[in-house]
């Protein structure tokens, strides 16, 4: 695909933009978000051209949303947002504490069962976990617009990891099917929809989108 692609409106706000990311779950949920703001997205998959691939070596969130948004902005020349998280647990050792490697545990990239059995093996060990999501974003408009954030505002609300999976599995998302409403204490796959995009998605990335795109 083009730079074409990538136009903007007549106030500078860029309607369509690329999300530096090959899962499509977390690209329809970002999606379904930023719709209300008019911005229409692209995942890597949607790009022409050999695959350009990233290795996320940082130390924080906010390290690897910054080297993927502008390793992409370097291959594609266009506009470009990357996210990245980390996943924290209240009072677990440091041993048992993922940070930034939620898929990679001692040094092995796990798939969404063996993610799935990995954590609710230590929400056994504890008796349950407390956990919130440590989110970073990072948007490339050229190389002299560089903005991103690492804080509150994009954090997740604290929820509960549980031992015993809901039945309903979604590809790319497999924490999810452990993960519960403090408020509720519902599953978040017995939520309603927009409840859970909420939860796949904070609004404080709407408020980036809002406060950097001129809305």
């Amino acid at each position: 695909m083009g730079s074409q692609l990538y136009n903007y409106n007549l106030r500078g706000v860029f309607m369509k933009i690329l999300y530096g990311t090959g899962n499509p779950a977390k690209l329809d949920a970002m999606a379904r978000r930023l719709s209300v703001l008019g911005v229409e997205l692209y995942g890597l998959k949607d790009m022409e051209g050999k695959a350009i691939e990233i290795v996320e070596d940082g130390k924080t969130p906010l390290e690897n949303a910054r080297k993927k948004a502008l390793g992409y902005y370097d291959a594609f020349r266009i506009p470009v947002f990357s996210c990245d998280f980390g996943l924290y647990f209240d009072g677990v050792s440091e041993r048992d504490q993922p940070g930034v490697h939620v898929r990679t545990i001692e040094g092995k990239y796990l798939t969404d069962e063996e993610m799935l059995l990995h954590y609710s093996m230590l929400a056994k060990k504890y008796g349950g976990l407390t956990a919130r999501y440590h989110n970073a974003i990072c948007l490339v408009l050229d190389k002299e617009h560089v903005y991103e954030a690492m804080d509150e505002s994009v954090a997740s609300k604290p929820f509960l990891i549980t031992d015993v999976p809901h039945e309903r599995r979604k590809k790319g998302f497999p924490i999810d099917s452990l993960s519960v409403d403090i408020t509720t204490g519902k599953y978040f796959y017995d939520l309603e929809e927009e409840k859970l995009d909420e939860m796949a998605v904070e609004d404080g990335f709407q408020e980036f989108f809002r406060k950097y795109l001129v809305f």
